[in-house]
């Protein structure tokens, strides 16, 4: 009986969200907007909660409730006779006005019933008992509003005055529209004053984002509470000391990728990863089984899928760290070295787990590796739990930090005299994006460029050439490298 009963609720909100009323029709736009809340006194109010999207859902579906209602007991005089009257408790109404009292009046706790148990139902959703019709979801979630946080408990500064911290996350799911999550990430991140930077796409979402931890613990709510993002789970944000600081301002954007791989989503999608993540202890027993067998003829390869400037300052011990600059140039490192992976287990990490869902899946559709693993969370959750493991070194990082540290070891030198040096800074040439690792003492003498050739334009005006992302440098470093073990 309670199923049915669910079923048929679900049916009548799922109906009334979804029937476009005439915009023409001034009866229905009455109904549609009028304040059904505060002509029902007998319903107590949920007490007033730090985060109101629960409260904002409710209001959300009963009006759409109350409106489907009352709009069942509208018929009209006759055939030819086009003005509505509505039949109800076997009284006739005239004027909307009258029906939406009797409504109001006598039907309030069906209304507060079908309302409270469609929200229920929602709320059993996002714990993962019941399944929420997929046209519900999406209406829920266009209404940007809905899913912004309350914040008139706390004063502006608040907000942006405070200790502070930084999220890193990403999200593989199903986004219809990428621009409406594209205007949510802009309203919540403005309202709440994070910086940092967010990608969506049809495949999903991807950001790191700094503020006040008042304001990043509301980002966290907003993101779960959303239909979308129901496969979320708080430990999937992964959080380290910093601030809106550590960003210059806020990027948001939608892309074809949420991580740049550059092959097309629809073509080798996440999905192709499958079920091979290991959590940070399952993979640390891994790792340490490699390096307890410690032979040159070992079936299993560490894989570090990170850019090189990123394996220089840490790494896992014995991984195979490819030189490339960009995740982009992954498809094609994986081409050029198939023979490397032929009938091995591949053991994959990155920094927060992205990277390694498409280059799992592009890895596994290759069909050449014995099996590919890839590690949940990344480094980032590692180092969380394995502070003194096996990766040793900083932990890179894409915004004005560069690196955090879990541990004291310095597994690099300084380009320039070769004392120990982890601490990247931009190349001083002003058309030159590389990252130098150049000690105080080498800094003080000058020594600021990140190679020779930069070092000597240094002293050469820059007007007239033009910015490129790439030192001349580096040249002399194949762009696919083929290597061996």
């Amino acid at each position: 009986m309670r199923s049915s009963l669910r079923w048929s609720v679900m049916e009548i909100v799922v109906e009334c969200i979804y029937t476009i009323m005439d915009s023409d029709n001034l009866v229905e736009n009455i109904l549609i907007n009028l304040d059904v809340e505060s002509l029902t006194p007998k319903i107590l109010k949920q007490e007033k909660c730090e985060f109101s999207t629960t409260r904002k859902c409710y209001s959300y579906i009963k009006r759409r409730t109350f409106a489907k209602f009352v709009a069942a007991k509208r018929v009209l005089k006759s055939p030819s006779d086009a003005t509505p009257i509505w039949h109800c408790c076997d009284k006739t109404f005239s004027d909307p006005t009258s029906i939406h009292k009797h409504v109001s009046n006598v039907h309030t706790n069906e209304i507060h019933q079908l309302t409270t148990m469609t929200q229920d139902l929602m709320l059993r959703h996002a714990e993962g008992d019941v399944s929420v019709p997929e046209d519900l979801r999406d209406s829920l979630s266009n209404d940007t509003s809905m899913w912004i946080p309350n914040t008139c408990h706390l004063s502006e500064k608040e907000l942006v005055i405070g200790s502070g911290e930084v999220l890193l996350y990403y999200c593989y799911c199903q986004i219809k529209d990428p621009k409406i999550i594209y205007d949510w990430q802009i309203e919540l991140c403005s309202k709440l004053h994070l910086t940092g930077k967010v990608r969506v796409a049809t495949e999903g979402i991807n950001g790191t984002v700094g503020g006040t931890k008042v304001a990043t613990s509301l980002y966290i709510k907003a993101m779960l509470s959303h239909p979308i993002f129901t496969v979320m789970q708080p430990e999937d944000f992964k959080i380290s000391e910093g601030g809106a600081e550590c960003f210059s301002e806020l990027k948001v954007g939608v892309y074809k990728e949420i991580v740049p791989m550059g092959v097309d989503p629809d073509t080798i999608s996440y999905r192709l990863a499958g079920r091979t993540h290991l959590d940070p202890a399952e993979f640390h027993k891994e790792v340490q089984s490699v390096l307890e067998d410690g032979s040159s003829n070992s079936d299993t390869i560490l894989l570090d899928c990170r850019n090189f400037y990123e394996s220089k300052i840490g790494q896992f011990k014995n991984c195979l760290a490819p030189d490339i600059r960009k995740f982009s140039y992954f498809p094609d490192y994986v081409d050029k070295n198939l023979d490397l992976f032929r009938n091995k287990k591949v053991l994959m990490y990155c920094t927060g787990g992205i990277r390694c869902e498409r280059g799992s899946a592009y890895l596994r559709s290759k069909d050449v590796c014995k099996e590919v693993y890839q590690l949940k969370g990344g480094i980032h959750k590692y180092l969380e739990q394995f502070p003194e493991g096996f990766f040793r070194g900083k932990l890179f990082v894409f915004d004005e930090r560069y690196t955090i540290s879990f541990n004291n070891d310095v597994i690099s030198d300084c380009r320039y005299c070769g004392v120990p040096w982890d601490q990247y800074q931009l190349c001083s040439t002003d058309f030159c994006c590389q990252l130098v690792l150049s000690c105080h003492s080498c800094r003080q003498k000058g020594f600021t460029a990140c190679c020779s050739v930069c070092q000597a334009k240094t002293q050469m005006p820059s007007y007239g050439r033009a910015h490129r992302e790439e030192c001349e440098c580096t040249d002399s470093r194949p762009r696919i490298p083929k290597d061996i073990l």
